[in-house]
């Protein structure tokens, strides 16, 4: 049986001393560049809790990129007809349950149910760009990006610092782009005679913004001025008549704030129809700064933006702490494989994005603060909202990149999500515990669609962060400090096995716990009211009752006797018979699928989740490694890898390196199909917009646990003075790695 390792651990390579890898100098490497805009991905710079997207400029001049954060939401009006009262009573429909009735969340009043599942919907703040204007005063130039000459923009990863630079009619431009890392703040420059000669100056403008708007690559509308209003306020802030602007931009019964300040401006409305103002200096200069501030509420009156100077020093230190003081990972200094080099460069430009995207107060989306992008009603939407299946690979990695903050957060969000979860299971299905959201938002509510009420995978999860923020702490942590996480996790844990406990039901007919139905799978694509027994579902609940019950001894208290009965009397975990032909011995997805699934593209054309048995998963009990080796192998030839995506492809790694199969495992991480744009964006295939983030993740959580490796493999004691380590994930051969501040993964 596997239990949590409850002492710290901190692997031996984590000592080794910071000096043996040029940090500064690996990360700046790979500083990217363009000398275009992409009409997919932006540049960003942010905080993870707010992140603003650039073009070529620096800006949003030419391609309306979003400026979104972890707070910006709205709730559209209401279907015509509908009350309040119809949202607080919406019921969705009754699935039968081992012979009683369960209400879930979907069904019932489509326009209720359409409403529901895109609200609160994720608002892009609004959009700032430069604006060209005619010297002799009549107005604005029609300018496009190909009227720009010798474009050159750089991000510079150590400090969070975009520099784009350009000439317009023969004049040099330069615009620095950083954001504030404490609010949701931009610092902007221009660099210019053009601003003397009175020809540049800059455009806030603010969208329009619904849950029914499919939204990727850009959030948002701009042509449907009469749907929203926007209201400037003007203030003086000192004695010097420096003015700090408020404008207030109203949508539904939502109000956000921009406020704008920096160097002496005047700012106008474009028109009274129109949400576009223009700023251009109040003096002639040739440098403008220029800091715009989005909040949910008015700032006070007396409150003054903080200046550019201090959000770039703020950014700079921000920067260098993270990339100083966490894991680090070196696999080009002695590495004579050609592929090196560009898994450090994912690795490196992957670290920058999960900062800027995944690192805030609640959990991301899966195209994190880029843009709101998903398929359309009715099959999937997003709406901003986000997943809590995918908040494993979201975070999971900072655990073992040694950034304790953003796994010890996980709490908040599970505090928070636990009223609503427990009336979730008790009052409204008739289930112990907490059954935590799928789809939701920051209210913890489950949106009202058949996938995100029956998906189970996201139910062990903090079992997981709980387990990765204990080991995380110091090596020389008091057992104080050991017990307070304990203590602080112990109601979450207790809530979660609960409802894992309840929700299996006991078979009398073969006396053992099913799982199941309705149930559905990883992989989303069989039919819940036939799945039963699914494998990984079976493994991750054996994994996470177990875990929680040596939680509880450790504080010595006691431990429910029905999470010990399920664990132990879980249904086997799936395998085909000898009527299954090439199915036989080999790990099925669940209990009763056809024989010839292997062959058939529903079941092989998604998340490959039998490979996670072992690998996402460390060995449960009752799980054979030859059978599950067998049947990763039927996986790697038979699945349909092309249409794979995110993190099926880290998925694929880890289970080649937990059974010794370093190559593979290498050779999953640099799959042609598994795409990283030229910022560093991981790309998604045709079912999903670009980004897709939890590829960034899952790519960063299987470099750390092949490079720190796993319960059960043994330290390299022994690392030698240039700080090359033992990495068991990568093969000896054409490898060789150093590395900092990595942790073991459970």
């Amino acid at each position: 049986m596997l239990h949590i390792v409850t002492s710290i651990v901190l692997l031996s390579l984590s000592i080794v001393s910071h000096a043996l890898i040029d940090r500064h100098g690996l990360v700046t490497h790979f500083n990217p560049s363009r000398n275009a805009s992409s009409l997919v991905t932006p540049m960003q710079v942010g905080n993870g809790n707010f992140a603003f997207g650039a073009d070529i400029t620096g800006l949003q001049t030419f391609l309306p990129y979003g400026i979104l954060t972890s707070w910006g939401w709205k709730n559209d009006s209401l279907p015509p007809g509908k009350t309040q009262a119809d949202i607080d009573n919406y019921k969705g429909a009754s699935w039968d349950f081992h012979g009683r009735p369960v209400q879930y969340d979907f069904g019932g009043d489509p326009a209720m149910q359409l409403w529901l599942i895109s609200n609160p919907n994720r608002v892009n703040l609004g959009r700032v760009g430069l604006v060209f204007l005619d010297p002799d005063g009549r107005g604005v130039r029609n300018v496009t990006e190909d009227d720009l000459q010798e474009k050159r923009q750089t991000l510079d990863l150590w400090t969070g610092k975009i520099t784009s630079r350009f000439t317009f009619d023969g004049t040099d431009v330069v615009v620095t782009t950083v954001s504030s890392q404490t609010s949701s703040a931009v610092g902007i420059t221009l660099s210019s005679t053009l601003m003397a000669q009175g020809e540049l100056g800059l455009f806030v403008d603010f969208p329009w913004n619904e849950g029914t708007l499919f939204s990727a690559p850009f959030v948002g509308r701009f042509d449907v001025p009469e749907r929203h209003t926007t209201t400037l306020d003007i203030s003086k802030t000192n004695g010097s008549g420096h003015i700090q602007a408020r404008i207030a931009h109203a949508l539904d019964s939502s109000t956000f704030y921009t406020s704008i300040a920096g160097s002496p401006f005047a700012i106008t409305r474009d028109s009274p129809s129109a949400h576009r103002y223009t700023l251009v200096p109040q003096n002639p200069t040739s440098q403008f700064h220029v800091v715009v501030d989005f909040s949910l509420s008015p700032l006070p009156g007396s409150t003054h933006l903080p200046s550019v100077s201090s959000l770039t020093s703020q950014s700079d230190l921000a920067w260098a702490e993270y990339w100083e003081k966490s894991g680090f990972v070196d696999v080009m200094a002695g590495s004579t494989d050609e592929r090196a080099e560009e898994l450090q460069r994912r690795i490196v430009l992957s670290r920058y994005l999960v900062r800027v995207n995944a690192a805030g107060d609640g959990p991301p989306q899966e195209s994190g603060l880029v843009n709101n992008g998903w398929s359309v009603w009715p099959v999937q939407m997003k709406f901003g909202k986000f997943h809590m299946e995918m908040y494993f690979w979201h975070v999971a990695h900072f655990a073992l990149w040694s950034d304790p903050s953003v796994i010890s957060s996980s709490y908040n969000i599970y505090n928070s999500f636990l009223p609503t979860s427990l009336a979730r299971a008790q009052t409204q299905q008739g289930f112990s515990g907490a059954r935590w959201p799928k789809m939701t938002d920051p209210s913890g509510r489950s949106s009202p669609e058949v996938i995100a009420n029956l998906l189970l995978w996201q139910q062990p999860h903090p079992i997981v962060f709980a387990s990765y923020e204990l080991r995380g702490l110091p090596p020389n942590a008091s057992k104080e400090k050991e017990l307070e996480v304990r203590k602080k996790w112990a109601p979450i844990i207790r809530a979660t096995a609960d409802f894992m406990a309840s929700f299996a039901f006991y078979n009398t007919s073969t006396g053992v716990y099913d799982l199941g139905p309705p149930v559905h799978v990883v992989s989303e694509d069989t039919a819940p009211n036939s799945t039963l027994n699914p494998a990984f579902e079976l493994a991750y609940w054996r994994f996470g009752l177990s875990n929680a019950r040596d939680w509880l001894q450790a504080l010595n208290e006691t431990v429910p006797p029905l999470w010990q009965e399920v664990e132990e009397n879980l249904a086997p975990l799936p395998v085909g018979k000898a009527e299954d032909g090439e199915s036989e011995g080999l790990y099925m997805v669940y209990e009763g699928i056809e024989s010839d699934f292997w062959d058939l593209e529903r079941y092989t054309n998604d998340h490959p989740a039998l490979v996670g048995l072992v690998g996402w998963l460390p060995p449960t009990e009752g799980l054979n490694l030859t059978r599950a080796r067998l049947t990763a192998d039927k996986v790697w030839a038979k699945w349909n890898i092309s249409n794979c995506w995110g993190w099926d492809f880290p998925m694929l790694a880890l289970n080649a390196a937990r059974t010794s199969q370093a190559a593979q495992a290498v050779d999953f991480l640099l799959h042609p199909l598994f795409r990283f744009d030229d910022v560093g964006m991981p790309l998604s295939n045709v079912r999903v917009p670009s980004p897709y983030f939890p590829g960034s993740g899952a790519l960063l959580y299987a470099v750390g646990m092949m490079v720190g490796g796993w319960d059960g493999v043994e330290d390299d004691a022994d690392i030698g003075e240039d700080g090359y380590v033992r990495a068991p994930g990568f093969p000896s051969e054409g490898w060789r790695v150093r590395a900092e501040g990595i942790l073991k993964a459970l």
